[in-house]
Order: C-alpha cells, then structure tokens, then sequence
C-alpha cells in the first residue's frame, strides 16, 4: 500500500524543501513516473520508498549525484534497474543522455519497459542480465545502485570490460568494506577506484558515495 504522508504534500514542495531545481516539465514528469511506480508497486514489490520525502531524499537524490558524473550524450546502462532507479529518472532528469535500464527479473522488467511506454520516456528496457545486453550493445557508462556487494558486481562484469569505460556505483557506508573483500578476493587488481562524490542521506545522517571505477592503463 502506497503511503503518501510527507511533511510536504507535493513533489514540488519536497524537491525545493532539498533545495532542488528542476524546469517545471522535468518536475511533472517525475511526479507522473513516481505516481505510476506505486501504482505499479501496489502489484509487485518495486520499491520501498513509498513517500514523497524518501522518493526525493533517496532516488531523486542518488539519480541527480549520478547525472553530475555524466558527461553530455552519453550511453548509459542502468544495471539492475528494479522499479527504474536510477535509469528513468536520469532519462527524465538528463534527456541528452542514451539511457537503457536492465533487469533480469522478467516481471520487473515488464512493469518497467510499460513505464517507459505510459511515459513515453527516451529508455530501452532490456529483460535479461547485464552480462547479456553486454554481449550486444556498448556503453560509455555503467550505473547501478542496491544491486549487490562491490565483489560480487566485479566478478559479474570482469569478461565485459571491453563493452563499457567506467562503472559508476551508489554506495552507503560499508563501501570501505566492499571494496576490502573485492581487493581479497583479486577483483581490483586491475581497477581504479576512486570516490567522485560524497552526501548525507537526509533522515539517518548516513553517508552516501558514488564510486568510479575504470580499468587502469596497461602501462601501470
């Protein structure tokens, strides 16, 4: 059941309590993309974030830190994309952007690519796994954010390297210890990892980071 109580009773307000700026098409758009989400949601578990402070405070926020690391006309693939976060809203937010969203749960990936079309949002929607849609297409940048453990997102996309440049991650405080257990297991020996933003999530005094990371040169 969707829960819309707020401390602010629109999109608009919520977005400017953060002190966030959008043109006013970008701002209905999300609101019609959120609206849809937990419609949606109500169906199939999307996601958790069922309030117009948590929409903003989580994935507005995360997609927009996302859209600072993006340069103009990018090809990005949003790995995991569940109920569209970050991937629609960096469409919505960044229109300049090539985005495409993957998930390789079928139903998911239905309700999203049905997003797309109520939306009539500039997003491919690919119904398999990552690795997959490497196998076909390439990309510029990789996003993803709660797919999984730094080790494990490695281990998946070590073969495909040649299919993309960076890979950026939304991470929260355990990031240091992510990237310790990849380091472990080998799967940052030849990687360059670096922290390109940091921010508190509003609510727990969490930090959040986005990380970057990019095959080292083959001279190093």
């Amino acid at each position: 059941m969707t829960d819309e109580s707020s401390s602010t009773s629109t999109l608009a307000a919520t977005l400017a309590d953060y002190q966030i700026e959008l043109p006013a098409d970008q701002i209905e758009r999300l609101d019609r993309y959120r609206t849809v989400l937990w419609r949606w949601n109500e169906q199939l578990n999307l996601t958790r974030h069922t309030t117009l402070e948590k929409f903003v405070g989580r994935d507005v926020v995360d997609s927009l830190q996302l859209a600072k690391q993006l340069g103009q006309g990018e090809r990005v693939l949003d790995i995991g994309t569940g109920g569209g976060v970050p991937g629609l809203i960096l469409a919505i937010c960044r229109p300049d952007l090539r985005v495409s969203v993957c998930d390789s749960t079928q139903k998911k990936a239905k309700v999203v690519q049905a997003i797309v079309e109520e939306l009539d949002l500039p997003a491919r929607v690919y119904s398999c796994r990552a690795e997959e849609v490497l196998q076909l297409q390439t990309f510029d940048t990789l996003v993803a954010r709660g797919v999984a453990a730094l080790a494990k997102i490695l281990y998946w996309l070590t073969p495909h390297w040649d299919a993309f440049d960076r890979l950026l991650l939304v991470k929260g405080q355990r990031w240091v210890e992510e990237r310790g257990e990849a380091r472990h297991r080998g799967l940052m020996n030849k990687i360059d990892l670096r922290k390109v933003a940091s921010y508190e999530t509003r609510g727990n005094d969490a930090e959040s980071v986005i990380l970057s990371l990019q095959l080292k040169p083959l001279d190093e």
